[in-house]
């Protein structure tokens, strides 16, 4: 049974959020990825369409969620569900960072407005 400690998780850091993974291919996982993510105050990523169904639990904080254009404040122990093919967006317009907890299967990739794609590692 493999466990990932803290010490353990991989960081990194894109569009002024940090992702930090637990579960990926390299931590041993088969079919599923998880990660904390650390939304700072200010921080708009910008809007992507996603691959994958995402499970999206927020933690701590509140956030400005968008989903095909649709926005909605979410706060602490909302949970968003990203379907395949859906647009999503988040920014963070409080003052504080928000934290959230995130599960997908592995292969995620998100295609931004301009068409260019990413791979997130932590997600493959």
């Amino acid at each position: 049974m493999p466990v990932v400690h803290p010490s353990d998780a991989v960081v990194h850091e894109i569009h002024g959020a940090r992702f930090v993974s637990y579960a990926t291919p390299l931590s041993g996982s088969k079919e599923l990825c998880a990660w904390r993510g650390e939304i700072p105050a200010g921080t708009k990523a910008p809007v992507h369409t996603v691959n994958r169904e995402e499970i999206f639990h927020l933690l701590a904080g509140e956030l400005l969620i968008t989903l095909d254009g649709r926005a909605e404040r979410i706060t602490a122990g909302d949970t968003v569900i990203i379907n395949p093919g859906t647009a999503f967006g988040v920014e963070n317009p409080t003052g504080r960072t928000a934290t959230s907890w995130v599960t997908t299967s592995i292969g995620l990739r998100a295609e931004l407005a301009d068409g260019s794609v990413i791979t997130p590692p932590w997600a493959n």
